[in-house]
Formats: structure tokens, sequence, C-alpha cells
């Protein structure tokens, strides 16, 4: 079906509500969604909360957090019908709070809207509603000074680890969904005690994809965002960092006079949005902020190249991780076909060399005639900038350059974004390693 005809069948998405237990040491959570007939339960389990953690929170701010999980947990499932109407009876919403999410959906969403050829400046397009009364307590207790540290698998969050650690900062690892990779490079760094979260996808989402229903890419880090928060409160943490960079406030393409970001949700204007909507309505003792803002892409490659120690785990290629809703295995490493291999080569080729990093993708992917023109794209020679989380074109044809040997270095390599949220102490160990 079209996306017309199924927000016809489908006018109404609701976010009916929560539940959760605390079960043999771990917080589960389940959160209830129906669209017509169709009904979801996504899963989420956070390890080894204690009923001590639970009572520090209070249950209040504690309802509060998963509630507004929930939410951050919607555009998953309502873009298998688009509903042009959005309903949540799971809590309250003030107008402020419902313009919040609705200009979340419009921005985070855009990838979506584009892939699908969706009209989203329709008059009407999306409206959000909430059906609750009342209003949940936020979290105002004091927080023990602190890090929670999302790991991925890529390099930008073993820069931001190795960076903190060796200046001395109480940093705990976070994982989501643990991989192979995470594995791995938590073994290198001697950490034995992340925080683990499991996400589970409700099936009935992966059989619609497979029945044609709409799919597409959803605003992954702004659920993080609020997943983060939640566990620093469960942990008793202050800050929640993450590792977005600057190369993220760069758009792909435009679409019906907008920009279309890839990377919204990991953006600078995200995050100031994030940040004010957790000190309002979340927690405002929590810290939320991206320690590796004011740099580029190429520069964290930089830093990242004087870790070869991590070289044979890291992996951030999305295509090692796709199971086509569900319909293969994952093959948990570097694919070398995609845009993202090609920059991650790029980058790392200019700092540490076209051996090792061969060694790492097991080619030379600028020798790939096939990937002309993914390289192409990813130095502007084209009007579209792949879809994928790779740094500005700028940055692409610099370290082409590099790689070629026509040039040695570079102005960008020593710039510094002043848009951040780090804080002082934070600012003053990220500049001492740039340049």
């Amino acid at each position: 079906m079209s996306a017309a005809e199924l927000r016809k069948k489908y006018p109404e998405f609701l976010y009916k509500g929560y539940s959760y237990e605390l079960k043999k040491g771990d917080l589960e959570m389940s959160f209830h969604f129906e669209v017509g007939e169709i009904k979801f339960r996504p899963q989420v389990v956070i390890k080894n909360v204690s009923q001590r953690d639970v009572d520090r929170v209070g249950d209040g701010a504690l309802q509060n957090l998963m509630f507004h999980l929930g939410l951050a947990e919607m555009p998953s499932y309502w873009k298998a019908t688009a509903s042009p109407r959005i309903i949540v009876e799971a809590g309250y919403l003030n107008k402020a709070q419902l313009n919040w999410w609705h200009d979340l959906f419009l921005k985070g969403m855009g990838q979506y809207f584009y892939e699908n050829k969706i009209n989203f400046r329709a008059k009407n397009f999306l409206t959000i509603t909430s059906r609750a009364e009342g209003c949940f307590p936020m979290l105002s207790k004091p927080l023990r000074n602190n890090i929670l540290l999302p790991i991925g698998g890529g390099k930008d969050a073993i820069v931001t680890y190795e960076i903190l650690k060796k200046a001395g900062e109480k940093v705990q690892p976070f994982v989501l969904n643990p991989k192979k990779e995470h594995s791995a490079i938590l073994r290198v760094a001697g950490e034995k005690n992340p925080i683990v979260v499991e996400r589970t996808i409700d099936p009935a989402l992966l059989k619609l994809n497979q029945k044609g229903y709409l799919n597409g890419h959803t605003p992954f880090s702004s659920y993080l965002a609020f997943l983060t928060v939640l566990c620093a409160a469960l942990f008793n943490q202050k800050y929640v960092v993450l590792s977005n960079e600057r190369s993220s406030n760069e758009g792909n393409v435009q679409y019906l006079g907008h920009e279309i970001n890839h990377q919204y949700s990991k953006s600078w204007d995200f995050e100031k949005r994030f940040r004010s909507y957790s000190k309002a309505y979340l927690a405002p003792s929590v810290e939320y902020f991206s320690f590796l803002r004011p740099l580029y892409e190429l520069q964290i490659a930089k830093i990242f190249s004087r870790y070869p120690k991590y070289f044979p785990y890291f992996l951030s290629c999305n295509e090692a991780h796709k199971t086509l809703s569900g319909a293969h295995k994952p093959t948990e490493r570097w694919c070398g076909k995609c845009s993202k291999c090609l920059f991650v080569f790029l980058a790392l080729c200019s700092f540490a060399g076209e051996e090792r990093t061969v060694c790492i993708f097991k080619k030379n992917l600028l020798r790939d005639a096939s990937l002309k023109p993914l390289l192409d794209e990813l130095t502007g020679k084209r009007k579209f900038k792949p879809f994928e989380c790779v740094g500005t074109i700028g940055e692409s044809r610099t370290a082409l350059s590099l790689c070629q040997g026509k040039i040695k270095t570079h102005r960008l390599l020593c710039s510094w974004n002043p848009q951040h949220a780090l804080p002082p102490h934070l600012e003053n160990k990220l500049k001492s390693v740039v340049g």
C-alpha cells in the first residue's frame, strides 16, 4: 500500500501505556502502541538494577523517564503507517512538549519522508495530542560526578573513552544490545562492568515490513538520549557524555524546501533542544552533551590513529548488522562496499597509513572502481551526500588529498567549533589532544 492509502486506513496511532517490573535484578519495561487492529509491544531490559536504585530515583520520577522512553520509541512503529494523528494516552504533555515532539518527528524522520516520497509539508500532515491529565515529577536529586559513556562499535566513542580515562575521569561504559565488537572493545579497554540494556523490536513490526508497509530511517540517537538519561538516573551518574561530532550538522539533500539530515538526532540542533527539554521535564541534575562536538570526523580519526590496539575490533559499518527485517543474519564485518566503509577508510588512511588501514578492510577501497560513484557523492561531485554517518563534503575532499599525498596537513585539522556544551574542565582536556 502507498503512504496515502496507509494514512487513510490507519488515521490514528495510539501510545496506550507502559508497564515495568523489577525481576531478578533487571528492570523490564514494555510499551503499548496500537494502530487500528495492529498492536505493538516493544520490550526494554536494563540489566543489574536493584530495588535500592529504583527507590533512590523515586516512583514518580522513574515513571516519567519511562513514559518518555516510550515517546522516543514511537517513531520506530509510527513509520509503518505514517498515521496523521498520534494520540498519547500514557501520560500528560503540555503544549510546549507536544510542539517539541512534533518538531522531532518532522526533522528526525526527514530521510524516511524523502525515501518514501511523503509530503510532510502538507497541511495537518501530523498532529500530536495528549489525553492524560496530571504530570509526573522530575528527578531533582543530586547525582555523583561520574560519566555514563555510550559505547558503539565505532572510533568516536573509543576516542572519548581514552581521553577521559587518561584525564582521570570516572567513566562507566553503556552498551545497548551488546555485539561482538562491543565485547572486544571493552576487553581491550579493560572494562568489566558496563551498563547493559537490551532493546527488543516487536516482531509484528518486522512482519509488516515484509508485507510492504512503510519502512525507513528513524532518529535513533534521540531514543538513545532518553534511554541514557533514564540509566543515568538509575545508576547515579551526573554526566551523559555522547561522542557526536561537528560533522553531523551537515545535511544530505534538499526535499520540499527543507534540508534532510540523516544525522539530525546527532546534530547540535538536536543536542540543544534535548538539553533544554531534559532540564525542563526530565532530570535537571543530569548533564547531557557530546564531548566531541567541537571536532570534525577527520580530526577524530587523527586522534583514533594513536590507538592501534583497537584497530582489529572497531566496527561501524551499518551493513554489518542489517538483517533485512529478520530475513538474514548479520555479517558482523566491514562490507567494503558502502559509503560508511569508504569514508572511514579515507579518514583513517590519512593518518594510520595505507598498510594498516588495508589490514582493517582487507583491501584498498580507493582502488575499487565500483566505489567511484560513492566517492563522488562523498566529495560533493554529486548533489546528494550519502545517507550515512559520514563526515562533511569538505572533510572527504581533504582526506582524499591526504591519502593521495597531495597535501600533508590542512587547517581543518586544527579547527574548533565553539558551539558545544562541554563543561570547562572537559573542554580543556579535549583541546589538549587536538592538533
